[in-house]
């Protein structure tokens, strides 16, 4: 349906009180609530197995949730098919803003510290599904991501969504997933096939930034309006000038974030080093006082039944077990890796 007035003026008034009430929306709000209270259960959940997890990761995931409410529910959505400046704003929220704060949450290492062995079992089953490496592949997603803000702002296939309210609420929909799968390899922190380091992370940020300020350019120096049909020439001037500006907000937001996660991990890496060299101090004591004749040295510095493959540490929320480049056990967060490392279906619960 086209509007009545291209790129009509915004109230504050519809923004404050323009809730939307279709039922479509209604669906996104009911599944929205429910991921919120799914993910505070879980660190309830885990609370009670006398293990904490992070308020910040909480207030974190279910801000990400507000957000993509406020976007997609609030009346930001009164005017995404009238204001092109609204509709860039709900653009970023659901594509940039939104995954980064689901993402920092860290559900999926929740999911697996707060789940049983058996439900962890098959969560690392979904994430090692051929499919799933597929779409998490670094290459498909930043080539997803980039095609995702380029295609849909510069082709005719901006207006046709506006002139189809379902395709519209689709493309929704996929802007939140090609946000959530770009932002979960570059600051995120759940296990992933796709580990990369933080400068290859740096990499993908670098990579985003001339795309936005093209796209952003391109939209302020249009000749023609993005969709005539919807927005005036001034609206779309408008709308790539925050395009762009925010854009670049959002790299260099990510980047502190990253910058800062990788100084951690610096620190920790340096923590377990030191412990390391402490374990591997003790043992050569142990094995002098075993040529000794004590016979107790050797055991204690490797208990039966000790795990082989590499273990590594997910910046310390959760340990996993690697064996030939996949993820195939979970060790509870701050417990010995050699004394709880037991492959799936051992039965421990």
């Amino acid at each position: 349906m086209l509007p009545a007035v291209l790129s009509p003026p915004v109230r504050i008034h519809t923004l404050l009180t323009g809730w939307q009430t279709d039922w479509l929306t209604l669906v996104t709000v009911a599944i929205d609530v429910t991921l919120a209270g799914a993910y505070v259960a879980a660190a309830v959940r885990l609370g009670r197995r006398g293990r904490s997890w992070s308020r910040w990761r909480t207030l974190s995931f279910v801000s990400g949730v507000v957000t993509i409410l406020v976007a997609t529910f609030s009346g930001l959505a009164a005017y995404d098919d009238s204001v092109f400046v609204i509709h860039v704003v709900q653009h970023l929220l659901l594509m940039n803003v939104a995954p980064i704060l689901l993402v920092l949450g860290a559900p999926v290492t929740l999911a697996l510290q707060a789940s049983g062995r058996t439900t962890q079992t098959r969560i690392l089953r979904v994430l090692h599904h051929p499919v799933v490496e597929f779409v998490t592949n670094p290459l498909f997603v930043l080539a997803m991501f980039s095609v995702t803000m380029i295609g849909y702002f510069l082709t005719p296939f901006y207006q046709y969504s506006l002139e189809h309210p379902l395709v519209h609420d689709l493309t929704h929909l996929h802007f939140l997933i090609a946000g959530c799968l770009y932002w979960w390899l570059v600051v995120g922190v759940d296990p992933s096939r796709w580990r990369l380091s933080y400068p290859m992370k740096l990499g993908f940020l670098a990579v985003e930034i001339p795309v936005g300020t093209i796209l952003g350019l391109s939209l302020v120096q249009a000749n023609v309006s993005v969709a005539p049909l919807f927005h005036t020439l001034a609206d779309t001037h408008n709308g790539g000038a925050v395009l762009w500006i925010a854009s670049e907000v959002v790299t260099f937001s990510a980047i502190s974030i990253l910058l800062y996660q990788w100084m951690r991990s610096d620190a920790r890496e340096a923590s377990r080093g030191d412990r390391r060299a402490d374990a591997d101090h003790a043992r050569s004591g142990n094995r002098v006082g075993a040529s000794g004749g004590t016979g107790a040295g050797s055991d204690a510095a490797c208990p039966p039944g000790a795990p082989v493959g590499d273990v590594v540490t997910d910046r310390v929320l959760t340990r996993v077990q690697v064996s030939g480049g996949r993820l195939v056990a979970v060790v509870d967060p701050g417990v010995p890796p050699r004394e709880h490392l037991d492959p799936p279906g051992s039965g421990h619960g």
